[in-house]
């Protein structure tokens, strides 16, 4: 780290502020992070933004430490703690982080290598960062949750993923697609949405703007196997029960308050929750699994198979350009994902 600086800009968020307040994100300069035993001291290149950033800036409390947001980063590797053993300094690598150790909009960043892969060969630093958490996303959710078994193309039946057009109802859709051999239905409303979810690989789009199960029974008239649901979980409940076949699977992933989870009884519907930090936030035995998704999912972008999802880069690293981002964010208008590149 010889030639590592001591100090570092990073974006940073002390209180809850509306965005159009300019302290809501701030530019600061804080100490460039040591790396521990299994950590990657990361050189940053590009970031992605996630509705998990806005989240935690809104539940900031005032008289905090700053602190830094960011889940989502592609970069190189210039330093390696003693127990490093699956990267080595000057590896280009992604990853999405842990949700309990400072973020990564900042131009240097400390991660556990269990959970970072190497950044796929054939894409750029911004066109990688946007794929780690949504990947992670999807990947758990449809293999670990739902039980769908990876390279399995005599897998059939019907997939229904929520919002195909954004970071992981995209993802969803692409993994789906080249890894199993189910049709994938996607909600899509605006004529710009529709098409990227095709482009992800949505076979028939229906409208979330109007109820669902006469739409799907078009599509699928003995219903669906499994719903990934990454918003609006709570008011398509009902929908949900009605359309899924009796054993059939459903996986969530956005934030809500109590549901009437009895609507699943009669047909033993399955429910699960589906959070990608569970594995850095309780340190389980397993971590690495994740590294072995990232590699996975760059060994598929790689063979053409996957596509990047970053859609919008918004310039450099800073705190106006992050407040933007997260402004488009909190509408719910973002298609893909939203990129920033560079210090």
């Amino acid at each position: 780290m010889s030639d590592t600086p001591k100090t570092m800009p990073a974006v940073a968020c002390r209180e809850s502020l509306p965005l159009q307040d300019d302290a809501s994100l701030v530019d600061v300069e804080l100490p460039v992070p040591q790396p521990g035993p299994r950590d990657l001291l990361v050189q940053v290149e590009a970031v992605a933004v996630n509705p998990v950033d806005y989240k935690v800036r809104q539940s900031s409390v005032p008289g905090g430490e700053p602190r830094v947001l960011g889940w989502d980063a592609a970069g190189t590797v210039v330093a390696v703690g003693d127990d490093v053993t699956l990267f080595a300094v000057g590896d280009e690598v992604y990853y999405a982080g842990a949700l309990d150790r400072p973020g990564t909009n900042a131009r240097f960043h400390v991660v556990d290598e269990r959970i970072v892969g190497r950044k796929p060969a054939t894409l750029s630093f911004t066109e990688s960062a946007a794929l780690p958490l949504t990947s992670l996303t999807a990947w758990e959710g449809l293999f670990e949750r739902l039980g769908l078994r990876e390279g399995a193309p005599e897998q059939t039946g019907t997939l229904l993923v929520t919002a195909a057009a954004g970071g992981v109802g995209a993802m969803v859709a692409q993994l789906a697609r080249a890894l199993t051999g189910l049709t994938v239905i996607g909600t899509a409303s605006r004529p710009e949405t529709v098409a990227f979810a095709r482009r992800m690989g949505v076979t028939h789009v229906v409208d979330h703007h109007r109820p669902l199960p006469d739409q799907v029974a078009e599509v699928a008239p003995d219903g669906v196997g499994y719903v990934f649901s990454t918003a609006g979980t709570d008011r398509n409940l009902a929908a949900y029960a009605d359309m899924l076949k009796p054993f059939g699977r459903l996986v969530a992933i956005d934030d809500f308050g109590p549901v009437e989870i009895g609507l699943l009884k009669s047909k033993s519907i399955s429910f699960h929750w589906e959070l990608m930090f569970t594995r850095s936030l309780y340190r389980t035995p397993d971590q690495v699994t994740q590294h072995q998704i990232l590699t996975r999912v760059a060994e598929l972008v790689d063979a053409g198979t996957v596509s990047t999802t970053a859609t919008k880069d918004l310039g450099t690293i800073n705190a106006a350009h992050l407040r933007e981002a997260h402004q488009i964010m909190e509408s719910g208008s973002a298609i893909g994902k939203i990129t920033l590149t560079g210090f």
